[in-house]
């Protein structure tokens, strides 16, 4: 595996790429890699003839810097299991390189979608996440890119993002990997205690609840059964749980038409903020 740490270098080994006609497949990260993001790669090998990862921890995206501060950067634990993953590229900037100039003014119009659920929750949050991947797909120009369903909302602004701008990017979702008891991975699981992973296990029982009753019962009636769910674990502090049609995110109470719909839930366990999610029908 190559590592590359500037932009200019990086791009000088792109072109050389892309004038043989390899096509490349982008994998973002911010590190602490597990077999989530291994996923990704695995995906992204499928149709593409150069796999390249990124590793970069975006301070514009944190709110909060103690986030920021605490957020785990194992470099070289993630270094030996992208090579294990045989990846071919990993793009390892510093915040400098990222960032030269440190009043860097950036906006992106997401309409409704960086004011809601992890919008409202996170001021500034996805205008961070646009940024930062704006300058990734400027810098390697990947052909397709791979992200993860468990950041749904993210993806969703991802795409509003290659549509705003006209990228020739092709967003590819890859499904949400979870242990074998049903958590989803995370990278901030590591900060949990094992009484802490137990409980959060009701976070994919809700969803699961929901999912398994969403032709069947009203949308109030499963809302309201899950978080008893929930309630009834103990030590879980609901943020919130919605049902969604899954382009807009916005909240919806009945099935409609031609609509597709997602389940979002975050919570609190162990001082650690847990985000999920499951596709209701269309998967």
């Amino acid at each position: 595996m190559q590592i590359f740490k500037t932009k200019n270098e990086i791009q000088a080994f792109v072109k050389q790429q892309k004038a043989e006609n390899r096509r490349i497949a982008l994998v973002p990260t911010m590190g602490a890699l597990h077999s989530g993001h291994l996923s990704l790669l695995d995906k992204a090998k499928e149709n593409n003839t150069l796999t390249i990862c990124s590793i970069f921890v975006n301070p514009t995206q944190f709110n909060d810097p103690k986030d920021l501060e605490k957020y785990p950067r194992p470099l070289e634990n993630d270094i030996r299991l992208l090579e294990k993953a045989e990846c071919d590229v990993l793009f390892l900037p510093d915040v400098q390189e990222m960032y030269p100039d440190k009043d860097e003014k950036w906006h992106i119009d997401l309409g409704s979608l960086d004011q809601i659920w992890e919008g409202a929750n996170r001021p500034g949050h996805f205008q961070g996440v646009t940024q930062v991947v704006y300058k990734l797909f400027t810098i390697i120009e990947p052909d397709v890119a791979c992200f993860g369903q468990k950041d749904f909302q993210q993806v969703m602004v991802v795409q509003r993002l290659i549509d705003s701008k006209q990228l020739p990017v092709t967003l590819i979702i890859c499904p949400i990997i979870r242990d074998e008891k049903g958590l989803a991975l995370s990278s901030r699981n590591v900060r949990l205690s094992e009484t802490g992973k137990t409980k959060a296990l009701v976070l994919s029982r809700a969803l699961t609840l929901i999912k398994e009753g969403f032709q069947e019962q009203s949308f109030a009636a499963l809302l309201s059964q899950a978080k008893a769910l929930i309630a009834g674990e103990g030590d879980v502090e609901l943020e919130y749980l919605a049902i969604c049609e899954t382009t807009t995110l916005m909240e919806t109470e009945r099935i409609e038409p031609n609509q597709n719909y997602v389940a979002l839930i975050v919570a609190w366990i162990d001082g650690v903020r847990l985000i999920d999610n499951m596709l209701l029908n269309n998967n």
